[in-house]
């Protein structure tokens, strides 16, 4: 083999390993299904509060909108748009995004809340 074809090779597997790379941070979504109801769904559901607010509609509503539920004055005031960054940081670590919320969990695994986040998109509002 000479070098140009070796390079050609290795430039090929190098596409394909960013392109599974990217593909691995956008999440699964049906991982993340499974994810939610093992660590999620103790406080959350879809569409009635319960400990936790409501997550139907999650993605691109403002922090402590939803009806009915009592946030803490940290989140209420708060001027966040759920965002998929926003929930990264928010899941990773939600008193340091905003300190003096009630959330009592975090998810340290970046892979565990790429899936999260990745399911939570797909529960939309039919309007």
């Amino acid at each position: 083999m000479n070098s140009r074809t070796y390079l050609l090779m290795l430039a090929v597997s190098f596409t394909g390993m960013q392109e599974a790379r990217a593909a691995q941070a956008a999440g699964d979504a049906a991982v993340g299904q499974v994810l939610y109801q093992a660590k999620c769904a103790a406080c959350h559901a879809m569409q009635f509060n319960g400990v936790g607010p409501a997550h139907l509609g999650v993605v691109g509503r403002k922090a402590g909108s939803v009806d009915g539920y009592i946030y803490s004055v940290a989140l209420s005031k708060s001027d966040l748009v759920w965002n998929e960054k926003l929930l990264d940081a928010w899941l990773r670590n939600p008193e340091k995004l905003v300190p003096g919320q009630k959330m009592g969990i975090s998810i340290p695994s970046a892979r565990e809340r790429a899936h999260l986040i990745a399911y939570l998109k797909t529960l939309k509002v039919d309007r």
